[in-house]
């Protein structure tokens, strides 16, 4: 699928220069901490307690962030049958209710996600580095957040023929 052109929408261009700061940003930490890690265990017998339970925390939010990311450009995991099997006439229902499908399915995961973080705030504790359990996961219920409003902008940029449409390499419409 080809990448989404979003520089008409200054929202959406502002959202995907912020996840590359982060994820970067995240990286980066993880990076320097892996290998201080491995250092001081190779090397110095040791290691950060705290280290291995902070790692983790960042690859969830690296991945939640990067699925974030990928949806964001249009090359997150998707059945995209229809354009290999169906006429060209019938594409566009089939990715209007695609995207409506995306949008419930996400508008769904972000109630849950608020669910869970109310009940982490109402009954959780502190866990790593006295942090409360429910600010690690706070990622949840943003990333799924965010991509419900970018698949809802994506259904609206596709009714009012503003979203580009996929190419599947055919030569041939059917």
């Amino acid at each position: 699928m080809k990448e989404n052109n979003h520089s008409s929408l200054p929202f959406l261009r502002q959202l995907d220069r912020g996840e590359d700061i982060l994820l970067c940003l995240l990286l980066t930490i993880m990076l320097i901490l892996a290998c201080t890690q491995i250092f001081m265990r190779t090397i110095l017998s040791s290691g950060l307690q705290w280290a291995d339970p902070l790692l983790r925390y960042l690859v969830l939010w690296c991945g939640l962030l990067g699925a974030l990311k990928a949806t964001g450009q249009g090359k997150h995991i998707a059945l995209d049958f229809s354009n290999y099997l169906l006429p060209k006439s019938a594409r566009f229902p089939v990715a209007l209710v695609t995207d409506l499908f995306c949008i419930i399915t996400t508008a769904g995961l972000t109630l849950a996600s608020w669910i869970f973080i109310r009940n982490e705030i109402e009954f959780g504790g502190a866990t790593l580095l006295s942090v409360p359990a429910w600010a690690w996961n706070i990622i949840f219920p943003i990333t799924f957040g965010l991509m419900c409003i970018r698949y809802t902008v994506h259904f609206f940029l596709r009714l009012s023929g503003g979203f580009p449409e996929a190419t599947d390499g055919r030569a041939s419409d059917q």
